[in-house]
């Protein structure tokens, strides 16, 4: 099935996360009698020892000293999340499978073709964990000094400013697809294929901007000099730098875009079950020892409830739709 949306379609995400969140909801005072399993598997959507996979470790490692239970981490890298979120959706509902993934699976690929499961059915939010910023960083080959001044070059020089991103359908593709059309200017994507040579490419000038999740490595070329950030997608400053203004505060709300992480279960796990892994969830973000591993990653923590969850993702579904269809994104 292929799930470019419709308008009724994306009504119907809204409608179908929403009523498996109301259920997680009425089943809130029966959480903590919810027994959990001995084991509970974990499967992580991205490699190991990556940022993705320290965090996912780290949250495996809170829930296991609350629950008293022994938590398995699974790696299942690939397509940019879609596997592991793939074998999440295809587990036993049992509640001894969770996943950890950013929202991108389930918001931007249905947009791009056809995934192996449905993401609207087959899976359940379970709580939002954390956001990962998109900074637009200024190389050495861009004389720009803050994001205003990047704008009036490019609408200077029309397809002259160049605009690197992991990748086409990326999020900060999407990003540079909604400053197009908020800012009116003409900006020439230059994807590549993952970060590690992209951010070579951009200490060594070989375009003027680079679009790419906030994380150590990064700061620590900021914090050089060698790169400059001009904005951050995120709903507010970040507390790493706090002179850096949001695209929201520059006017540009619609591309203050960023990475959501969070954890989800098959469909059809029980939702008593569902509620207590969202009430552990929350109480483990709630420890200054997680809440350090993920600000030390350059993440920033979140929580709530399944809810919550489920209507951020219902939003993000609809809103990459209009996006993909009006600028023609496809992916690599």
């Amino acid at each position: 099935m292929n799930f470019l949306a419709s308008s009724k379609h994306s009504r119907r995400t809204a409608t179908r996360l929403l009523a498996v969140a109301a259920l997680c909801a009425a089943s809130g005072a029966h959480a903590q009698q919810a027994a959990v399993p001995k084991t509970l598997r974990l499967i992580v959507a991205y490699p190991a020892g990556g940022v993705s996979d320290v965090v996912a470790r780290a949250l495996g490692d809170r829930l296991a000293a609350q629950m008293g239970t022994t938590v398995i981490v699974d790696n299942r890298a690939g397509a940019s999340g879609a596997i592991g979120m793939d074998a999440v959706a295809k587990a036993a509902p049992d509640g001894a499978t969770l996943g950890f993934s950013a929202i991108s699976p389930l918001v931007l690929s249905p947009h791009l073709g056809k995934l192996p499961f449905d993401p609207l059915k087959d899976v359940a939010p379970v709580a939002s964990v954390m956001y990962s910023p998109v900074l637009l960083i200024a190389t050495p080959a861009s004389k720009a000094k803050d994001f205003r001044a990047l704008i009036d070059d490019a609408k200077a020089r029309p397809g002259a400013v160049r605009w690197a991103t992991s990748g086409s359908a990326s999020l900060g593709h999407i990003v540079l697809e909604q400053l197009h059309a908020a800012a009116g200017v003409d900006i020439t994507h230059v994807p590549y294929k993952g970060g590690g040579q992209q951010l070579n490419d951009a200490i060594g000038g070989q375009f003027e901007i680079l679009s790419t999740n906030a994380s150590p490595t990064l700061s620590s070329h900021i914090q050089s000099g060698k790169l400059r950030p001009l904005a951050v997608g995120a709903p507010a400053r970040l507390e790493s730098l706090p002179q850096v203004p949001t695209l929201g505060e520059l006017g540009y709300k619609a591309a203050n875009i960023n990475s959501v992480f969070g954890v989800f279960a098959p469909a059809a796990t029980p939702p008593a079950l569902i509620a207590r892994y969202n009430a552990e969830i929350n109480k483990a973000l709630a420890s200054p020892e997680l809440r350090a591993k993920l600000t030390a990653t350059d993440n920033v923590p979140t929580g709530g409830s399944p809810a919550a969850f489920a209507k951020e993702i219902a939003s993000e579904f609809e809103s990459n739709a209009r996006i993909v269809k009006a600028a023609g994104i496809k992916a690599d």
